[in-house]
């Protein structure tokens, strides 16, 4: 008979569960129509337009079809715009509309409250080393990706 594991201690089924309850948060308070992955899609463009869709899906640890899926939809509904860069007519530079604009105003509020709500959970001293600690994991595929 296989060994098994307690997956109240391993950190992948942990961190698969905190991303649901994550998301059932989100579509609770948030948004039921922008996802969070969403939500950074149009916050990376708000905090650099006129980027192009590679250097968002870097920015925003997206896969070139999801972050595909993801501009083609954003800009089906008005969110998002594209154009050819000007000195470089290849490539396509996105960039937030108005009313992608008024829309991420609209969902920081919430965002930020469900932000608080889930640290809230942690004891006030170890908050920082939480998030560094999950930083340190959501980027170690970065350091894989470039062969260290």
């Amino acid at each position: 008979m296989a060994r098994a594991l307690d997956l109240q201690n391993y950190i992948g089924h942990l961190i698969r569960r905190a991303e649901q309850v994550h998301t059932a948060l989100w579509s609770q308070h948030v948004s039921r129509e922008i996802t969070s992955q969403q939500f950074a899609v149009l916050n990376a463009l708000s905090h650099k337009p006129g980027i192009d869709q590679r250097t968002l899906g870097r920015l925003t640890s997206l896969d070139r079809s999801t972050i595909n899926q993801m501009v083609r939809r954003l800009t089906g509904q008005g969110y998002v715009s594209q154009a050819r860069d000007t000195e470089d007519r290849r490539r396509t530079v996105l960039e937030l509309t108005a009313t992608g604009s008024d829309l991420l105003a609209a969902l920081i509020p919430p965002a930020e409250q469900i932000n608080e709500q889930l640290l809230k959970l942690l004891p006030e001293d170890q908050r920082d080393l939480v998030v560094d600690s999950l930083r340190r994991i959501a980027f170690m595929g970065d350091e894989l990706a470039d062969g260290d």
